[in-house]
């Protein structure tokens, strides 16, 4: 039996010059008991869709033909009365950014007691009483409900919106990117305590994202959307494991994988359509690979192909495609005859010697009248690293383990704790001395996200011309290095692009911009923060793409941060994972990859998503939450958390030391030939290999039980 049915849905959004034509025909249904994916690029009208089954669409969208029926009633025509009764009763909604949904200056308990409030006839008792029960089902403490959002981490946030959507037990929840931004730790966490409390409630789910691997491993049925139209729809996996529209083979050819180590990012060339009128040919022609000219004639119908639905007019050549779409060359990138060979590095531009990063925090005035030495959250706490000419160091860990600081501290952009930097051989102390402006051509910093980082007055000509003006080149030299790096970085031709503003470029499009604004100055050491996290798949293939080529062919040395595994490892030469402000192990990416020496590496490892739907992989459920920057315990940080742990770990911090490869450290105390961590033994199963050592029985779901 059918909960929710959208059928032939179109919803257009009225602009002061042409109507956006944002849905267009759209159909689907989620049965009792189900969880759904809506799958595709931004822009493609998964949150349009989203907001009009919650009665929440914009005010200058409207629901232009079609209809959206919920246990056969027709939400078009409710009241808004009437949907205040439905809304979090029966149908919930679990938004992006947990931060910007949740009231900062109410408790977290107050917010959803009002939930509670609202929909039931309950006492100030039974609504405590049923806050903690949920706080229990997400894996919070009861006794936080008093807490403000500030108090809680991102991924601890992003729960509480969780407790909220499920606190009335509804028949249908709507996750709208509900991991966007988290680390794969606390998105393994988030998706199986979700899908366990689903399975206790008896509720569905349409699940809103860009991620393909999520999807893959809790999604029954998918449509994957593009351009305000459903591509390909059907079973999960079908879609994945045999994929008959090239949109859909695009999509997940651009999914990186975690040990498909030197493997070229695939990105879909183009954009996004305008739509500011109704398709009249196939929407993704203008970027398909394998379109004719039948694709201008009109939009493929949704027809059968295997066990699927697909809008494509070839689909009887399905295995020809796939086989193609493999190829970087089938999208119009150049590829590269031996990837990993050709990743030659030079001399040492960058090295750290014991580098600190601690923050100060305050106390009473009573405390300072005592002259009691002061707490510090140690950010950064003894990091070595070098970087060398052409090669791209991946820094890699959970939220809040320093990687950011790290970045930024080495920039330049806040001042260190205690040890020491050198660049080129040379104290960043004397760089900066010697002169800032000399330090900041050397040295430059790609942000997380372009629209904060680009002036979004300035057009693309003068933010990527500011730093040679800084640096005082003559206006000849600063056109012809503008135009040169910005065609670099794949705004082609470079005309188009030169005197738009910031908002009338996509999010792709803007970050290129921040990459170029960086790259013109020709600096020695790049350090780009998460620069692809907020940005479809697609885009970030190409984002990764654009670096590695850097690397390559400017011998620049990049410092990539990013808790996404998989995208490092398509780029990075070297892999550091970092953990609660220490560098825990290093290597080669390969042997970090296939041979990961500590159990905090090998759970990051084992926590990537994949996008094959055949492989069962096992989530990978740390117990507790990183331990308190400002109170750590005493030995090895992961201690607490790690199943293996001996009294040793507990008691004297381990240091990193050297395996027989060489290059390849790690801080353990086990040794290497007598690893027997449930963490890396399932990280082997994951990738579909026998442990090499016994293990004890039992996984690690069963070590978080026992704790």
């Amino acid at each position: 039996m059918s909960l929710l049915e959208v059928n032939d849905l179109k919803i257009k959004y009225r602009t002061a010059e042409e109507d956006v034509h944002a849905v267009n025909d759209v159909s689907f249904s989620i049965g009792e008991q189900d969880n759904y994916g809506l799958v595709g690029e931004s822009g493609c009208g998964k949150s349009t869709i989203a907001k009009t089954i919650l009665g929440m669409l914009d005010d200058n969208g409207e629901i232009a033909a079609g209809s959206v029926q919920f246990k056969d009633r027709e939400l078009a025509d409710l009241s808004e009365n009437e949907w205040q009764d439905i809304r979090w009763e029966e149908i919930s909604y679990i938004p992006q950014s947990a931060m910007d949904s949740l009231d900062p200056v109410m408790t977290v308990g107050a917010q959803i007691r009002q939930a509670i409030h609202k929909h039931r006839d309950a006492t100030k008792a039974e609504a405590d009483e049923r806050v903690a029960e949920v706080f229990e089902i997400v894996g919070l403490d009861p006794a936080r409900t008093s807490d403000y959002p500030h108090e809680f981490s991102g991924g601890m946030r992003q729960r509480v919106t969780i407790a909220m959507a499920l606190v009335l037990d509804p028949d249908l929840i709507i996750a709208d990117e509900p991991t966007t931004g988290l680390d794969v730790i606390v998105q393994d966490k988030i998706i199986d305590k979700l899908l366990e409390i689903q399975d206790e409630v008896d509720s569905s789910m349409l699940l809103i994202t860009h991620d393909v691997g999520v999807v893959a491993e809790t999604c029954d049925n998918v449509s994957v959307l593009y351009g305000g139209k459903v591509m390909e729809q059907g079973a999960t996996y079908d879609v994945f494991m045999h994929p008959t529209n090239p949109y859909t083979m695009g999509l997940q050819n651009a999914f990186p994988v975690v040990d498909e180590f030197d493997e070229q990012a695939i990105s879909i060339p183009g954009s996004l359509p305008e739509l500011t009128e109704e398709p009249t040919g196939c929407v993704f022609r203008n970027r398909c690979p394998f379109a004719t000219e039948e694709c201008e004639d009109g939009h493929p119908p949704l027809t059968a192909s295997g066990s699927q639905l697909s809008a494509c007019y070839y689909t009887d050549r399905a295995d020809e495609m796939r086989e193609a779409a493999a190829e970087p060359e089938t999208w119009g990138i150049e590829a590269e005859d031996d990837r990993e060979t050709s990743h030659e590095t030079g001399d040492v531009i960058l090295e750290t010697d014991g580098l600190e990063k601690w923050f100060k925090q305050t106390q009473s005035f009573l405390d300072d009248m005592r002259g009691t030495e002061p707490d510090y959250v140690k950010a950064v706490n003894g990091v070595d690293l070098t970087v060398r000419q052409g090669e791209i160091l991946g820094v890699a860990g959970e939220s809040g383990c320093g990687k950011s600081t790290l970045g930024e501290v080495i920039a330049a952009l806040q001042p260190r704790t205690g040890g020491d930097i050198y660049v080129d051989g040379t104290s960043v102390d004397d760089l900066l001395a010697e002169s800032t402006k000399k330090f900041r051509s050397q040295v430059q910093f790609i942000f997380q996200d372009p629209f904060d980082s680009l002036n979004p007055r300035q057009r693309v000509k003068a933010a990527v011309a500011e730093p040679l003006k800084i640096q005082g080149y003559d206006q000849e030299t600063i056109d012809r290095r503008v135009r040169e790096t910005v065609s670099d970085v794949g705004l082609n031709p470079p005309e188009k692009y030169l005197d738009q503003l910031p908002a009338q470029l996509s999010g792709g499009e803007r970050q290129r911009v921040a990459i170029a604004q960086a790259l013109v100055l020709q600096p020695k050491l790049l350090i780009c923060d998460e620069p692809a996290s907020m940005l479809d798949v697609s885009l970030k293939a190409n984002i990764l793409n654009i670096l590695r080529e850097m690397a390559d062919k400017r011998d620049i040395g990049i410092i990539y941060i990013s808790h996404d595994l998989a995208s490092l490892t398509q780029i990075a030469n070297r892999l550091a994972v970092m953990y609660l402000g220490r560098v825990i192990e290093i290597g080669e990416t390969r042997e970090v990859v296939q041979n990961p020496r500590h159990p905090y590496a090998a759970s990051l490892l084992a926590a990537s998503p994949q996008t094959d739907p055949s492989v069962n992989r096992q989530r990978v459920l740390l117990p507790g939450e990183p331990p308190n920057p400002v109170n750590l315990p005493g030995g090895c940080n992961f201690a607490p958390r790690c199943p293996k742990a001996s009294e040793e770990c507990r008691k004297d911090e381990p240091k990193r030391s050297s395996f027989k490869d060489g290059g390849h450290e790690a801080a353990c105390y086990f040794p290497v030939e007598d690893v027997e961590s449930e963490l890396l033994a399932q990280y082997a199963r994951n990738r579909g290999e026998t442990a090499v050592q016994p293990v004890d029985e039992g996984s690690i779901e069963e070590s978080v039980e026992g704790e």
